[in-house]
């Protein structure tokens, strides 16, 4: 090691980089880290942070109507974009010299510019040339949006939070979790919001019944959202946009954002002068330890793919130091790993669906139930919260907890635990549950859903 510059150079700053190079330089390794765009990566700048406080704001309108059944009388205030925007710039800002900060503390050194390699332990950034042991890769993601005549007329997630006008009519185009969340953002703030999936249902992946209940509420709560339909062509018009659809109707609109999908963000970055392999989606291969084909390079985060979610690259990130710089070793289980999407209502998920549920383990139970949260029994919203529990009944073992309604991520945290302690029904069943909650609804499910 003692002829390179440094133990470890890492190439990206978002989540999975910052922790491996903020523990291996923690580990007693020398390490540089580059970055070229902003610290923290995806989720503190275009991300999971920004995105919540957007959720959040976006719900004020709905409580302030929701406020009139409890007493409240007055009116709806109007929203301003540029307050919302503004005030989330600062706190990204603030994040950014966190992690800043974490990295001076934690004795790694941080280099502004983007990284390319030119050979298995060499990297150049901005001009300038460094040697490691090991190269790791961190570069996260990056927005894909098809080749359609007039795309470079949409926006992704990387611009839709910094807009310099708020936009009065919005068409969302993809139906993964950042499209259902962007969708849910805009109609809360009061725009006319349509969102487009090319498939019969969206949410692909998720528990039917969950992305059923979803598309009914986010229906319900005033998203115009269409079904196996898609974008032919966007057209600048001198009121807006022109959005020509599939089905010959076409639709007017002041943005249009496409949240399509994600791609490993790997250009420029020099893997041709390696051995690295890339999979068959553009993803980077690596085996259990992120060991790329190259021996001396690594790659974790959303450029291997598998469950692209922060916590799951800090995991991965931890990993990978205390293997490779001497920590007690923690192999990543990627076996019930809560997520949630912060849609209007919340969805929280753990363990399997039921139809993965079903292959793994066959005979299974499921629960099932349906209501009107408390709130809204004078609110007089009519949304449902729905709920559904799958257990293994060779075992008793809850193996897949599922929900759609308010606060749903902050209570699948919780059962996420017990899931992965190994919780039985008859565990759910003994545990005395909080009430008035939503959640107490999880330990008093006593009847198996028969289909009935």
């Amino acid at each position: 090691m003692a002829d390179f510059d440094y133990d470890l150079f890492v190439i990206g700053a978002g989540s999975g980089g910052v922790r491996a190079a903020r523990m291996a330089a923690g580990f007693g390794a020398r390490v540089a880290i580059a970055e070229d765009r902003y610290l923290g990566g995806t989720c503190v700048n275009v991300g999971c942070v920004p995105k919540k406080l957007y959720v959040y704001a976006s719900q004020y309108g709905k409580d302030f109507v929701d406020a009139r059944g409890f007493g409240w009388q007055s009116e709806v205030p109007a929203f301003d974009w540029t307050t919302l925007r503004d005030n989330k710039r600062t706190e990204i800002a603030r994040l950014n010299a966190v992690y800043d900060r974490v990295l001076d503390v934690a004795g790694a050194q941080l280099i502004d510019g983007r990284a390319s390699i030119v050979d298995p332990h060499t990297v150049v950034v901005n001009g300038s040339r460094y040697t490691a042991d090991k190269l790791l890769i961190a570069t996260g993601g990056w927005p894909h949006v098809p080749a359609i005549p007039g795309a470079e007329l949409a926006v992704t997630s990387n611009e839709i939070f910094d807009l310099h006008a708020f936009p009065e009519r919005i068409v969302v185009v993809g139906g993964g979790y950042i499209a259902v969340e962007f969708a849910g953002i805009f109609n809360g703030l009061g725009a006319q919001t349509t969102q487009l999936y090319r498939g019969p249902l969206f949410l692909r992946g998720f528990d039917d019944d969950i992305r059923e209940n979803a598309a009914r509420e986010i229906t319900a709560s005033g998203v115009d959202l269409r079904f196996e339909t898609n974008v032919m062509a966007l057209e600048q018009t001198a009121g807006g946009l022109a959005v020509e659809l599939t089905d010959g109707s076409r639709l007017e609109a002041d943005a249009v954002l496409y949240a399509t999908g994600r791609k490993p963000h790997l250009q420029g970055l020099g893997l041709e002068n390696t051995g690295v392999t890339l999979n068959a989606r553009g993803e980077i291969d690596v085996d259990d330890e992120f060991r790329t084909a190259e021996p001396s390079i690594f790659a974790l985060g959303d450029v291997i793919g598998g469950m692209e979610l922060t916590p799951v690259a800090l995991a991965e990130g931890m990993s990978f130091a205390r293997r490779q710089f001497g920590g007690p070793d923690q192999q990543v289980d990627y076996e019930f790993i809560p997520t949630a999407v912060f849609c209007q209502p919340n969805i929280g998920t753990v363990g399997f669906t039921e139809t993965d549920a079903r292959e793994r383990f066959g005979a299974i139970t499921l629960y099932k139930s349906s209501f009107r949260p408390m709130k809204h029994t004078i609110s007089g919203r009519q949304e449902q919260t729905f709920m559904k529990m799958i257990v293994d009944d060779a075992t008793d073992r809850v193996v897949g907890v599922h929900m759609v309604g308010p606060d749903a991520g902050e209570i699948i945290q919780g059962i996420a635990i017990a899931m992965r302690a190994g919780a039985t029904k008859a565990v759910f069943d003994s545990t005395i549950g909080i009430h008035p909650t939503a959640a107490e609804e999880f330990v008093t499910m006593r009847e198996p859903w028969t289909g009935d």
